[in-house]
């Protein structure tokens, strides 16, 4: 048994494939490349702040690690999780005395950034300022929703990308060598193994070292594969950035009369985790906001839906959820009403507080009937049509002043609107004339 102070106990896959050097660095070339922004730095031996923001598994401790390695400096590694403001005292006072004794400087890589608070936050820029401690901070979560914006101004924001499945492939390869065996893998379960990986490194390692373990002679096909070991959970943080761009994705798609698409999005969020809630709301909103009167029903079948899905829940909710999907998608779409709302909005802000027509206000007094309020109204139903053609703009936007708020389109339902309106308008015109 080894002991936990003994050096020749075996490392861990992952820390064995830790890259020595920047170059060894797969899928971050527009980073670490010599054109890249982190390879510009490093080559001219001069490091500044910077915030390295990616999903999980792609290299951002190792890229922190390699810099500070490259360019001689010292490295100290907090966890934003584990740690608070004393933690980061202790750094900067032992920072400033290297500074001050020996000239040189100390990059504080924190893991996780974005879990420090704010006041912790705080409490680092006047260090970051003046250069007691270079930051590079590691975050998943977009710098822009999760930290204070004087941090972000002193510290750039370099992206990293996912693995794809080539770098996937490469980082097996690697495995393999180093192990000095294959992976007990069939081609297609071995492309199974990369999918499973998901875009992230670390777990792909974490896969290869289960595999690596199994008797000698075995062979997975795609379904032992499966059997054998765990599939990776999507990255979904449903209360998190991703969470509205999956939204936005569903949204953009239904809008785009894309029924495959908004199917897929929509399962992306379901598989992740996701309050059903979430997606009926926006198919709600896409209802109304991109169908509008095109497909008036379409608000109807997703309220019906829903209603249903409540009563019934998983997994024979999900056809209701599917049928309101396809329908959204495949509806005639118009955002006409959406517009002449806002322009209303915008002409009722410029006009303020015009007076209405009288003829259209009630006068349950008798002073009132003497001011003539209600004098002249036209009870429509009285009218052919049921339609009298009298005026309910205030005076100063009425006849040839009348603003035209709602266009409907030639989709849809919208037609037999457009039909309506102009046989009313002729009506109102006549009615004009005739006054």
């Amino acid at each position: 048994m080894h002991s936990l102070f003994d050096d020749t106990a075996p490392r861990p896959l992952a820390e064995a494939l830790r890259p020595a050097k920047l170059a060894d660095v797969i899928g971050q070339d527009h980073l670490l490349g010599p054109g890249g922004p982190i390879g510009r730095m490093v080559a001219s031996g001069r490091v500044s702040s910077f915030i390295l923001w990616g999903p999980p598994g792609v290299g951002k401790t190792t890229i922190a690690r390699l810099v500070a390695k490259e360019v001689g400096l010292d490295f100290v590694q907090l966890s934003a999780v584990l740690s608070g403001v004393a933690d980061l005292r202790k750094v900067i006072e032992a920072a400033k005395g290297l500074r001050e004794g020996a000239g040189r400087q100390t990059v504080m890589f924190v893991d996780e950034l974005h879990r420090f608070n704010r006041t912790t936050q705080d409490a680092l820029l006047p260090h970051v300022e003046d250069g007691t401690v270079i930051l590079i901070g590691a975050t998943t979560e977009n710098p822009s929703f999760s930290m204070v914006a004087a941090l972000l101004s002193r510290a750039k924001v370099y992206t990293l990308r996912r693995f794809e499945p080539a770098d996937l492939a490469t980082l097996a390869k690697r495995a393999e060598d180093h192990v000095g065996k294959t992976l007990p893998l069939t081609d297609a379960a071995r492309d199974g193994l990369l999918e499973m990986a998901d875009g992230d490194g670390r777990y792909l390692i974490g896969l290869c070292e289960e595999l690596f373990a199994m008797p000698d002679g075995t062979e997975l096909d795609l379904e032992g594969l499966a059997e054998t070991v765990q599939k990776r959970a999507p990255v979904y943080d449903k209360g998190q950035e991703e969470h509205y761009n999956l939204l936005s994705c569903f949204h953009k798609s239904l809008r785009g009369s894309d029924v495959q698409a908004a199917m897929y999005w929509a399962q992306r969020m379901i598989v992740g985790g996701e309050d059903p809630k979430t997606i009926f709301r926006r198919l709600a909103c896409a209802a109304s906001e991109d169908i509008g009167m095109a497909d008036p029903q379409a608000m109807v079948q997703v309220i019906t839906a829903w209603t249903a899905f409540e009563r019934t829940g998983f997994p024979e909710g999900e056809l209701f959820m599917a049928q309101a999907i396809a329908y959204v998608a495949t509806a005639p779409k118009s955002n006409a009403a959406h517009v002449a709302f806002n322009k209303a909005k915008a002409l009722a802000r410029q006009t303020g507080s015009l007076t209405p027509p009288k003829h259209i206000l009630n006068a349950p007094t008798k002073l009132m009937k003497e001011l003539g309020y209600h004098e002249g109204y036209r009870y429509d139903h009285d009218s052919p049509d049921a339609f009298s053609g009298q005026e309910f703009f205030p005076d100063s936007l009425a006849g040839d002043k009348r603003p035209k708020l709602y266009e409907p389109n030639e989709r849809g339902f919208e037609r037999e609107v457009i039909k309506r309106l102009d046989f009313w308008e002729s009506r109102r015109q006549s009615r004009r004339n005739e006054d």
